[in-house]
């Protein structure tokens, strides 16, 4: 499966953020289809189980074909608010919920198959049997192409492939959020041929002020210049030099800003750059 090596993530499209209209939001498909980013990230839950919607109508009057571009989406959370009486936050890895989980993002995503689907989050309950007869018989009717997990650690990902073959796995993954490099779990996904996404991909450097991000800032404030990128450019190419060829998700719906993180692909860090980065972040020298 050819997804771009950017990945735009619809959290914040809608309620749940920016609150884009249909035209906003189909003039933002078009401005990441433009730019090579044909690849888009969903779950069920996003914006009170509302943003699949708003994105299926937005981007039927975009024009695009369907064929050109790859839609994701994540089940399994039952969450609270929204268009459905939830109660209180819980899981459901049923085959019947599974099942009737991917029709609904169907429905909303007015399309008639997914490119990949992850279980968003493990859960305690979880069955291996359930779902995997679920997943095959989404794949058996053409109803979705992969299946992958999100969230998982490796021994929980081993036990769901232990019955179903996992093509990806979404984790936490950036500079100010980088234990995958040394628990384990990128070593894991390598040797299991598993390809990592990467949610929330800038971290914290522009969320938090700390002496961790102060760090990372003053040092990319130098390595502008040398690569001449803006430095959420340079925190994805960061990223992207990784061998495991992790895929970042970013969040912006900004479309200048979109244009921009593009250029992140073009990119290669310097060894000693990239490693500079990570000390920078640990706030001491490498192991």
């Amino acid at each position: 499966m050819n997804f771009s090596q950017l990945i735009a993530g619809t959290m914040t499209w809608g309620s749940w953020g920016k609150n884009l209209d249909q035209d906003q939001m189909a003039t933002l498909i078009k401005t990441c289809a433009d730019v090579g980013i044909t690849t888009f990230d969903h779950a069920d839950i996003y914006g009170g189980y509302t943003t699949e919607a708003a994105f299926g109508s937005a981007f039927k009057k975009s024009g695009i074909s369907r064929r050109s571009v790859q839609f994701i989406t994540k089940c399994g959370i039952l969450y609270p608010g929204g268009n459905r009486d939830i109660a209180f936050k819980h899981y459901d890895y049923s085959k019947e919920y599974i099942i009737w989980s991917v029709e609904k993002s169907l429905e909303n995503l007015q399309t008639d198959y997914l490119d990949l689907l992850l279980l968003h989050r493990p859960s305690p309950l979880m069955q291996t049997d359930e779902i995997a007869a679920a997943i095959d018989k989404l794949k058996t009717s053409g109803k979705i192409k992969q299946f992958g997990v999100s969230n998982f650690t490796p021994t929980q990902t081993d036990l769901i492939a232990s019955k179903t073959k996992i093509e990806y796995n979404q984790i936490q993954f950036s500079v100010t959020q980088h234990d995958a490099l040394t628990n384990g779990h990128l070593d894991h996904m390598i040797l299991n041929q598993i390809r990592p996404m990467a949610w929330n991909p800038l971290g914290d450097v522009f969320r938090i002020e700390n002496e961790q991000t102060v760090r990372i800032k003053e040092l990319l404030v130098r390595l502008m210049a040398k690569y001449d990128a803006s430095p959420d450019v340079l925190l994805l190419a960061w990223i992207l030099k990784h061998p495991a060829g992790i895929l970042p998700v970013f969040g912006t719906a900004n479309s200048e800003r979109i244009t921009q993180l593009i250029k992140s692909t073009e990119i290669t860090l310097d060894n000693e750059d990239w490693f500079a980065l990570w000390v920078e972040s640990r706030g001491e020298k490498v192991p």
